[in-house]
């Protein structure tokens, strides 16, 4: 027969499992009169039977899972055998399971590595929990925490198996978590269920998923023109949230930055400085705008791109630029005041008051200048020109900027007035006086002329001509005697002058300019004939020939001194050179007779003696006063004779002859002095001219 018993696992010892006596339905004296045994199939005593009362009871402990493992079902067979007769019972204690064991990881915790770029969907087996229950006390169901990323799938194989695989529902991102940290609980299903836990710790693997990033969008600086080279500009921060290679940074500059711009600046591929590396200049460029990369060293390499602002600053450092539009550099005298002469722009590179730009030209030129609109000016003459005064101007127009301090730049703008016949010509002598000695060469110059005019080139060139004066002698024509040269002034004579005929003249000289029309002016010429010597006396009385001499007879008895006659000569020039004395050179007796100097009286100067000869020669020279003197000479013949009535007689007419001589020598004093006079009033008046 066979019995078969349930019990619990993990029962005490003494703990009860089955009366036999009872369940075989034999008296409890008897078994133990049988000499009741009880053998086990096991190597172990897990039961004892009380022969006294039938009882089995537990003497071991007993563990299921160590008995039969995962084996659904654990069974202990007895057999229990008793003498007269020898019986055989089989007795089966089915153990029964206790959730006395909680489920058991492998470890405490687990690590996994996962590359970030894992695709959804991904699955990731964690080892099992393992738990020697059976049934419902062994492993049931898993339990994980809560997370972003993770679900939590359970694999059950045909075996009952359960394993846990952690699916990933939601990419990682290891820069935003590097590390996941679960906690996996494995749970059975007893009552009360026990469980246990095992730590996931999950390092998310770099990959390149992540491009550079700035701190900021766009970057802005400063800097003043002209800054020296290797002038900071800025410092760029970019990050890269990958690690390794793959956040390793490299600064550039972007190819879509022109080639001027690259001479310009440059980067430091491993700071991220901008620096200055060429020339700024705020009139080139305002602004710079430079494009920046920045590219990681992974692979495929991640770049990300940012701009630098670069505001440059102005500086003062263009002087103003002149520049003529329009320019005459010739400019007639009698233009208006208001001609434009020359339209300037002026310009300046730099900016706000620095670009500014003030004009201005010396205020003791006649010009200046007006504002027509920014940037532009007109030259104008400020009052009228005269190129006599001045014939070219050097106008320094200045152009000064605003900055501190002022830039300036000078042009010199050369002007030439040209001329135009507003100026007559002017004789340097409102007239002239001449004096010109008789008998003069022909072509011998008298006088030149002289005139200037301050005109130039056409307008100033002169010409001479001489016109009669008015109030003159018409019969005097100046031209007849005169002529002028008619560039030089020099005026000529023609014929030589006698001042006999003619001792005074004048005429106008007129001159007149080239220009169109032609300006003409005159002045006065008076010439003055001086007398030269050149006229011997001539003697009117005596009257004699060239060969013979005047006779005249006297008594014997004269009474000296008694005027015998008196030489009479006229000179036909004027001043000294009219100026007559009478000398006796020659006489047959030099004491007897005398000439009057001054009045040619020839007297007798002693009484006449018998022994005194009867006829007397006498030589009478008349001199003039001139230089060299020019004189004639006559030759008296005196006889001594007794006629007394007759000699008397033609004494007395020989002085009734010479009753008209005083009227002849009051004529010639009276002109001597009305010439000198004239003279004296046009030398007089020369002098006072000159003055």
């Amino acid at each position: 027969a066979q019995i078969r018993y349930s019990i619990p696992e993990e029962l005490t010892r003494g703990a009860f499992v089955g009366n036999i006596g009872k369940d075989l339905g034999t008296d409890v004296a008897k078994l133990a009169a049988a000499n009741l045994q009880v053998l086990s199939d096991s190597d172990s005593q897990y039961f004892s039977v009380n022969v006294n009362t039938g009882v089995i009871m537990v003497s071991e402990r007993i563990d299921r899972e160590q008995l039969c493992g995962q084996n659904p079902r654990c069974f202990l067979h007895l057999k229990l055998a008793i003498e007269n007769p020898v019986e055989f019972y089989r007795i089966e204690v089915e153990i029964l399971d206790i959730n006395d064991n909680p489920p058991e990881f492998p470890s405490d915790e687990v690590s996994l590595r996962i590359y970030e770029l894992a695709s959804l969907g991904a699955r990731f087996p964690i080892q099992p929990a393992q738990d020697p229950d059976v049934g419902t006390n062994t492993l049931q169901t898993y339990h994980l925490s809560a997370n972003d990323n993770f679900n939590l799938n359970v694999k059950a194989r045909t075996d009952g198996g359960k394993f846990p695989e952690l699916v990933l529902e939601r990419a990682l991102d290891r820069e935003f978590r590097a590390f996941h940290y679960l906690v996996l609980t494995a749970e059975d299903g007893g009552s009360p269920p026990q469980s246990s836990k095992i730590r996931i710790t999950i390092q998310v693997l770099d990959a390149n998923d992540n491009h550079p990033v700035f701190d900021r969008p766009s970057y802005g600086a400063r800097l003043v023109e002209n800054s020296p080279l290797g002038t900071l500009v800025v410092k760029l921060n970019a990050t890269d949230v990958d690690e390794g290679p793959n956040g390793d940074i490299r600064y550039s500059l972007s190819s879509h930055n022109s080639a001027a711009l690259r001479q310009i600046f440059a980067i430091d591929e491993q700071t991220g400085e901008i620096r200055v590396q060429g020339n700024l200049d705020f009139e080139e460029a305002t602004v710079y705008e430079i494009e920046v990369e920045a590219k990681d060293m992974g692979s495929p390499t991640m770049e990300e791109h940012c701009s630098v602002v670069v505001e440059i600053t102005d500086v003062n450092d263009n002087a103003p630029e002149v520049i003529l539009t329009s320019f005459s550099s010739s400019l007639s005298e009698d233009a208006l005041p208001g001609t434009v002469v020359a339209v300037i722009h002026v310009r300046d590179r730099d900016s706000g008051e620095q670009g500014k730009v003030l004009c201005h030209v010396s205020p003791d030129l006649p010009f200046q200048l007006r504002k027509d609109y920014e940037h532009q000016y007109s030259l104008l003459t400020s009052t009228r020109l005269d190129r006599e005064c001045v014939a070219y101007y050097n106008v320094t127009v200045s152009a000064s900027d605003l900055g501190s301090p002022p830039l300036s730049r000078h042009i010199i703008l050369p002007i030439t007035v040209t001329d135009v016949n507003d100026n007559a010509p002017q004789f340097e002598q409102v007239s002239y006086e001449v004096l010109v000695a008789e008998n003069n060469p022909v072509g011998s110059v008298l006088v030149t002329v002289s005139a200037a005019d301050p005109d130039s080139e056409q307008n100033s060139r002169l010409s001479y001509s001489i016109l009669r004066a008015g109030g003159t002698d018409p019969g005097l024509d100046p031209t007849r005697y005169l002529s002028i040269h008619p560039t030089s002034g020099q005026v000529t004579a023609k014929f030589p002058f006698d001042y006999e005929q003619t001792t005074y003249l004048q005429f106008h000289v007129e001159v007149s300019d080239g220009g169109s029309p032609a300006l003409r002016n005159r002045t006065l010429v008076h010439v003055f004939i001086v007398d030269q010597n050149d006229n011997a006396p001539r003697v009117h009385f005596p009257r004699a020939g060239e060969d013979s001499a005047s006779q005249f007879r006297i008594s014997p008895s004269i009474i000296p001194p008694a005027l015998i006659t008196k030489v009479v000569a006229i000179d036909a020039d004027s001043g000294r050179n009219a100026w007559l004395s009478y000398h006796l050179v020659e006489a047959t007796d030099m004491g007897l007779f005398s000439v009057a100097l001054r009045s040619g009286e020839v007297r007798i100067m002693r009484a006449l003696q018998e022994t005194d000869a009867s006829a007397h020669e006498l030589l009478v020279v008349v001199r003039d006063a001139g230089e060299p003197p020019l004189s004639t000479a006559v030759t008296l013949v005196v006889l001594v004779e007794e006629k007394g009535p007759e000699a008397l007689q033609g004494s007395e007419a020989r002085a009734a002859d010479g009753g008209g001589l005083p009227t002849i020598t009051l004529y010639l004093i009276v002109s001597l002095v009305l010439i000198s006079t004239v003279s004296l009033a046009g030398l007089a008046a020369l002098g006072i001219r000159c003055l």
